[in-house]
């Protein structure tokens, strides 16, 4: 038995919203007013875990370390729901008819309490809940109609609606991932001025409001994630690309406010990134496609807190690698994923995402499939059999997911599994025949790996090609170390273990010796030739390298030139016996290249797992360049 929400923790929360309370404060009180569950009940959700949410490996973990799988369902309304046409007062001009105004749908028709009964029915225990920006900065009091069934909302702005809804929520139990989804307030997805996260309004804008929302929920620790912008794509004339270095890289602006949110806002959050949702355009003979995760292969992200990435993709069987799901304009030749065999679509959904949860890369991560979805008045056999052959992939892969969509309207769309009638009468997946119903069942109660999580090797990949990339916060504490230079630092707790010939890739991990660092920190810079010591390990290089006892955290560059390399000292006495590891003329790597691809069409010189790089070498002969040459690896 689980514990359904007493009347007077709404009504709480309400009113302290009522009186201009925090969100913060709602939670609170959503929280303490809860009832305690009964004597030899079974915990209910709320009971079941505890936040703050973590990754360790490819798996999410709650504050105590236990697996905590993300069974989702996307609670839209509030990214808004106006189709761009018509008159936005009538609800004929929003999608599928369903008139949301800018909140989550369904607060007119059943009250939030009888709302997330549901919720727990259908087996979920997390919610992502979109928003728009425009939202976010709507002063205008919700009209009484779209609260009708929870009157106590009325005269509330759609964002402190927002806040009485994430405080009811997360006091039921739910873990909450905000979804940046769109920037004004219309139901995406096409050429709707939302194709970028910059479409409608300045990247700076956007990272504001990302930092004002993830402090304004930061005492709520069920609020446990940021999904920062959703399914990225072209606009008519322009693509968002993957490290271009220009206002419309997606990779560069996801790294960028995720270590924003982490430094400045809320250091719990888990960050997610979809990847790019959409490029080319959509017509036979030109190039186009749905690169998706693809790119994150051989260029990932690395978080000052690299614990709290999550990546996250999105599939429906009438889109397509390289079709758009449109019918007529915008249509092309290319198979839709609904038409694609079973083994043909098993082997592209791990191609374009399933293979971030292989274990041991950089681009290690637990994967969220955050949005799929079909229509209970689905009859084509294809659409069906794909919606089947995705939960066989999801159980097989025991993988987290958020259904789309997941509250509507009786009579209405068909994608939803929870709708309500004007009179709050409640259909759909848990009600009666929907043909949906046993793949949802097997979904939601499939086996899976719970309990304790060990912690695994960390593997990140450092990437200077437009900026610095000073991952680690005790570096950045201490500030500029090479001032005009490039610089990459490994996360706190990594050693540097990989380097390119070229471009500043490099690559970091923590595999055979986690917390290899002294408690309090000490960090050298070099720059000359002072530490080397037993012989010429690079005869007629120059050699920078570490002190005794000290290994490499991070490099700098100026160009391709090598500046000065930096060292922390550990914990304990590191060996001193070493080897020279060239990747000058070609690769220096162990065997099956532990880590990944972290330099694509690159030389890469890396050290083993039981080593440590103690220095770099270089040259400046004759096409030379002083690029890095050499490694200097000894054993741990």
């Amino acid at each position: 038995m689980r514990r359904p929400l007493p009347p007077a923790v709404l009504a709480a929360a309400l009113l302290l919203g009522a009186l201009g309370a925090s969100p913060a404060a709602l939670a609170s009180a959503a929280e303490t007013t809860a009832t305690p569950a009964a004597a030899g009940a079974p915990a209910a959700l709320s009971d079941s875990w505890r936040g703050p949410l973590s990754t360790r490996g490819r798996y999410i973990v709650d504050a105590d370390g236990n697996r905590f799988k993300l069974k989702s369902a996307n609670w839209h309304g509030a990214q808004g729901s106006w189709s761009g046409s018509g008159d936005i007062n009538d609800p004929a001009s929003h999608h599928d008819g369903e008139k949301a105004d800018e909140m989550p749908l369904g607060l007119d028709r059943a009250p939030v309490s009888r709302i997330l009964d549901g919720f727990h029915e259908l087996g979920i225990n997390s919610i992502r809940l979109p928003f728009s920006n425009e939202m976010l900065h709507d002063q205008r009091p919700v009209s009484d109609a779209s609260v009708a069934a929870n009157p106590e909302l009325r005269g509330k702005t759609p964002l402190q609606v927002f806040d009485a809804v994430i405080a009811a929520t997360t006091a039921e139990g739910f873990a909450v991932v905000l979804n940046n989804h769109t920037n004004t307030s219309r139901f995406c997805c096409g050429l709707d001025g939302n194709e970028r996260w910059n479409t409608s309004q300045s990247t700076a804008q956007w990272e504001d409001d990302w930092i004002g929302l993830a402090r304004r929920y930061k005492d709520n620790k069920r609020v446990v994630g940021a999904d920062l912008y959703n399914e990225v794509r072209r606009t008519v004339t322009d693509d968002a690309n993957w490290n271009w270095g220009d206002g419309h890289d997606w990779w560069a602006a996801s790294q960028h406010l995720g270590d924003r949110l982490l430094t400045e806002a809320n250091p719990d959050l888990l960050v997610v990134v979809e990847g790019i949702n959409w490029q080319g355009v959509p017509a036979d003979g030109l190039p186009h496609g749905r690169p998706t995760l693809e790119p994150v292969r051989t260029l990932s992200h690395t978080l000052v807190a690299s614990n709290k990435l999550v990546y996250a993709a999105h599939f429906y069987g009438y889109t397509g690698p390289n079709h758009t799901g449109a019918t007529g304009m915008g249509e092309t030749h290319d198979p839709r994923y609904q038409e694609l065999s079973r083994d043909d679509l098993f082997a592209t959904l791990k191609r374009q995402a399933f293979y971030v949860t292989e274990t041991g890369s950089h681009f290690t991560a637990p994967l969220w499939i955050s949005e799929f979805g079909i229509g209970s008045d689905e009859t084509n056999p294809q659409a069906r059999a794909w919606f089947g052959n995705l939960v066989d992939y999801l159980v097989s892969n025991d993988t987290d997911f958020a259904y789309w969509p997941l509250v509507g309207w009786t009579g209405h769309g068909s994608w939803s599994i929870l709708n309500f009638d004007a009179a709050g009468r409640r259909s759909g997946i848990l009600d009666g025949a929907d043909w949906r119903a046993a793949n949802w069942n097997r979904l939601v109660n499939a086996p899976q790996k719970s309990g304790p999580v060990a912690v695994s090797d960390m593997w990140d990949m450092l990437n200077l090609d437009h900026a610095d990339a000073v991952q680690s916060a005790r570096t950045r504490a201490l500030g500029d170390w090479d001032q005009g230079a490039r610089k990459g630092n490994c996360p706190d707790g990594q050693r540097l273990i990989g380097l390119s010939h070229r471009d500043g890739r490099g690559l970091c991990t923590d595999a055979g010796a986690p917390g290899l660092a002294q408690p309090v920190p000490v960090s050298t810079v070099v720059r000359d030739e002072r530490y080397v010591q037993q012989g010429d390990w690079a005869g007629g290089y120059t050699k920078f390298q570490c002190g005794p006892d000290q290994f490499m955290t991070g490099y700098s560059l100026r160009g391709q030139t090598v500046s000065a390399v930096q060292c922390a000292r550990a914990g304990r006495t590191l060996g001193t016996n070493g080897r020279t590891v060239w990747f000058d003329r070609g690769d220096g790597r162990p065997a099956g290249g532990p880590g990944g691809e972290f330099a694509s069409g690159n030389y890469k010189g890396q050290c083993a797992t039981d080593e440590y790089a103690a220095g770099i070498a270089f040259t400046g002969a004759w096409a030379k360049g002083k690029t890095p040459d050499a490694l200097l690896c000894r054993k741990l």
